[in-house]
Order: C-alpha cells, then sequence, then structure tokens
C-alpha cells in the first residue's frame, strides 16, 4: 500500500504519459546504449529519473520471485475493487511470476531479473491508472 501510494503521489497524472514506455522512461528503467559511429553497444538501464521510485519499484518487483497468491488478508482488504482490477492484476501476478522464473531459470542475475519485472510492473500500474484515474478536474470520488 505504501509503495502504490508514493508511486501515484510521485507520478501525479498519468494521464500525461501517452504509453507505459514514456513512463518508464521518466523513471529511468529503460535500457541505455552507448553508439559512435556505426557501432551500438548496449548499456544497462538509464538510471535517470527518481532513485527512490526506482527502488520501490524494484522492492515491490521482489515481490513477484514467489508463487503468485491472494491471501485471505488481501481478499478481505480488497471487496470494494473492481472486478475488471482484479482481473487484471491476477494477470500481472502470473506474468511477473512467470518473467522473473524465466530469466533466472535462463542463467540471468536475480538483480537482473527483477530490474526486468520491474519495468513489466510499471507497464501494469501505467494501464490501470489510465484506466481508472479521474478526469483532469474532476472531483475525487
Amino acid at each position: 500500500m505504501v509503495i502504490a501510494a508514493t508511486i501515484v503521489a510521485e507520478v501525479g497524472e498519468f494521464s500525461r504519459f501517452a504509453s507505459p514506455r514514456k513512463l518508464m522512461a521518466y523513471l529511468g528503467l529503460v535500457p541505455g546504449e552507448h553508439s559512435s559511429g556505426g557501432s551500438i553497444r548496449p548499456r544497462g538501464i538509464t538510471k535517470a529519473g527518481n532513485t527512490d521510485m526506482r527502488a520501490l519499484l524494484f522492492e515491490a518487483a521482489r515481490c513477484y520471485r514467489t508463487t503468485p497468491k491472494v491471501g485471505q488478508f488481501m481478499e478481505k482488504q480488497k471487496t470494494d475493487v473492481p472486478q475488471e482490477a482484479k482481473d487484471i492484476a491476477w494477470k500481472a501476478q502470473l506474468r511477473l511470476n512467470g518473467r522473473y522464473r524465466m530469466l533466472v531459470g535462463r542463467g540471468k542475475k536475480s538483480n537482473v531479473a527483477v530490474t526486468a519485472v520491474a519495468r513489466e510492473l510499471v507497464g501494469f500500474i501505467w494501464d490501470l491508472a489510465r484506466r481508472y484515474e479521474p478526469a483532469p478536474g474532476a472531483a475525487p470520488a
């Protein structure tokens, strides 16, 4: 809950990002590159943007290492959440856990896999925020 609130507070209006890639770039989760002449050498993430936000996203992404499930506490907490949002969240949980396991299974380091999962998590966050964000100027519900 703290991570979600922090992301919303730091990003502000998600509608200002035309695509999830723009949000990922804003958070510094896109691959960098070094170009000279005709050669292009890929680098790690750009690390532009808010370092604290990126750290929180990495912390959230580490949660996808474990088996996907919805515990009793979460079942009680999310009674007023629309079913569509629950379905997207479950889809994200399954996909991100599978992505982490696949990358680690291929021999990637855990931190590299967590970074990839964090990047994909931002895509899901953007999608949910765009669906449920109030219109600009509208009073919050």
